[in-house]
């Protein structure tokens, strides 16, 4: 079996089945999915300290209507001048054994010119640190893992994708994968300076706005006013989802959770996380 190995070291999410799954529970104390039938998320994908909340409230949430032959990642970091990408491989590595790949699904989108395969030695954390949880709450599921690019062609890979599910008969989850503003020295952005104002502009404007965007499913202005505003790093991603969402005939999404790495670790540089389901 072709495996695509782990590439993201230890911190950003744990080594052993047994720390993923005490991590996993101690993220979700309280923590009740709300009643409806989840279809689609927008999930963070820092290291587990920092995004796994929010990772996990979407996760369990979406594993709340039970099993599923498939789970579709979309993975983001791409601009909007590329075509999707997509994993190649049949398994990915994971603490938790490996997670089985669709590969009958990606190779005919490639093949019907909707994807283009991930080029060797490509390294990205936006899918491969969903995996575990993905793994945990859907055990029995096989995984379509893909890159959405920051642009209208989130929307058509959405559809191809779905088009190609409902094609073979098979019950599916999606989560698009996107932190929100990075904001501040590290990230060279800092239009509103330093200090507690800045912290402020993030959470009740800038990020705000687009989480508002995201719930209310306005997927191509959420696109145009990530590129202004420059307050996610993967706007493709939660356009995807919403095509998806839309396509399953909902008209609105549901904030779980938000919360910046400001509130795990205060510094001038941190980012917004937001667990969003559909």
């Amino acid at each position: 079996m072709n495996v695509r190995r782990r590439m993201l070291p230890i911190g950003w999410y744990p080594g052993t089945a047994k720390e993923c799954e005490r991590e996993i529970s101690h993220f979700l104390i309280g923590f009740e999915p709300p009643e409806g039938k989840w279809v689609a998320g927008v999930a963070p994908h820092a290291g587990w300290g920092f995004s796994g909340r929010a990772s996990a409230k979407v996760t369990r949430t979406l594993s709340s209507g039970g099993p599923v032959d498939r789970v579709v990642i979309f993975g983001g970091h791409l601009p909007g001048g590329y075509g999707p990408i997509a994993y190649m491989e049949e398994a990915w590595e994971t603490p938790f054994g490996p997670q089985v790949l669709d590969a009958h699904v990606t190779y005919s989108l490639v093949n019907g010119g909707h994807a283009s395969p991930v080029e060797r030695g490509f390294s990205d954390n936006t899918v491969e640190i969903q995996l575990p949880m993905v793994r945990y709450f859907f055990p029995e599921s096989k995984v379509i893992a893909l890159h959405s690019p920051s642009s209208e062609k989130a929307f058509d890979l959405a559809r191809n994708v779905k088009s190609l599910l409902d094609e073979n008969g098979l019950k599916s989850v999606f989560i698009g994968s996107a932190d929100l503003t990075h904001y501040g020295p590290n990230y060279g952005f800092v239009p509103k300076g330093t200090g507690a104002s800045s912290l402020r502009w993030v959470k009740e404007e800038n990020d705000r706005t687009l989480i508002e965007k995201a719930i209310k499913m306005e997927a191509v202005e959420l696109i145009r006013d990530a590129a202004i505003r420059q307050n996610t790093c993967s706007a493709g991603p939660i356009a995807s989802v919403i095509e998806i969402a839309r396509l399953n005939g909902i008209n609105l999404g549901r904030l779980l959770d938000y919360y910046t790495s400001y509130d795990i670790l205060p510094g001038p540089s941190f980012v917004g996380y937001a667990a969003i389901v559909y």
